[in-house]
Order: structure tokens, then sequence, then C-alpha cells
């Protein structure tokens, strides 16, 4: 199996109904370069960059540009435990699971979601500011999930 086949199991796309809800790249991914996973139109964008010792990256700095950011998307990088992630639609209706391990990251697109610590868990996130409090989200009871099995971890 070539890399590029190996690495096509490491980055998942969940959609649900034609829209992106979320990227997932595991911790295994590997690709020399540059590898985008966010379409140009998204406003987080995320991507894999792997140099060799001795590669110049030509100094710049980011000229403003307005954008305009309509919902709130985050990164999350798992630096160690395990983590459940709960999808949901924008209608706050469950969709499906995805469980999440050291050096795994995701970028949660649109749509709703919810964790659940496995193991104890440290983790980064990264998402758009200014924070507006609680104007910035809509909190929603969940489903009950418990004793759910999500490829081969029980919460």
């Amino acid at each position: 199996m070539t890399l590029a086949e190996q690495n096509l199991n490491m980055v998942e796309r969940i959609y649900h109904e034609n829209t992106l809800l979320a990227i997932i790249v595991r911790a295994s991914f590997r690709q020399p370069g540059i590898s985008f996973f966010t379409e140009n139109d998204l406003s987080q964008q995320l991507a894999f960059m792997h140099h060799p010792a001795g590669k110049k990256i030509q100094p710049h700095v980011h000229n403003p540009v307005p954008r305009e950011v309509h919902y709130t998307q985050e990164v999350l990088f798992i630096r160690r435990g395990v983590l459940r992630v709960d999808f949901y639609d924008i209608a706050q209706h469950y969709l499906e699971s995805r469980v999440l391990q050291a050096g795994d990251t995701i970028l949660l697109a649109t749509g709703g979601h919810g964790f659940e610590v496995i193991e104890e868990i440290e983790m980064l996130e990264v998402k758009q500011g200014p924070y507006a409090g609680e104007e910035d989200k809509t909190r929603f009871d969940g489903v009950d999930l418990s004793g759910l099995v999500v490829k081969g971890v029980k919460s």
C-alpha cells in the first residue's frame, strides 16, 4: 500500500446531508510537504506540514483581509487521553460518534457536538475570536450514550 493510500484512511471527513461536520486527522497521518484538509471557503483552515531539516519558509506577514464568519469553527489537538466526540445536526438531533486518541486532531466545522472523556485528557483548542460568551453557543441536552461502543472503545 502506498503512502497516499495509507493516508486516505488517516483523514476522515464527516458529512450530514452534504454538509461538512468535521475533519479528523489521525496521529499516524504522514505526507511530505504541505497537505491542506480544508476548502478555501472555510473560516478555519487546517493543514499538515512535514519538511526536512534545512527547509526554509520565506518570511511573510498576513495582510488585513475582511472576513465574515457565520459560525465558530474549532480545532482540537488531543495531546493525551481518549475523547468521544458526539455529532449532532443543527436541529440538535444525534447523528454519530467518533473516538479520538493522543495525537489526533479534529476540526469541528458545523452542526452540534458534545464530548465524553473516556480516559483523562489533555487537549488544545483553537477557534475564532473574540469570544461572545453565552451568546456564542446554544447548549442542549444530548442523548444518553453511556455504554456506547465506538470503534472498539466503550465509554
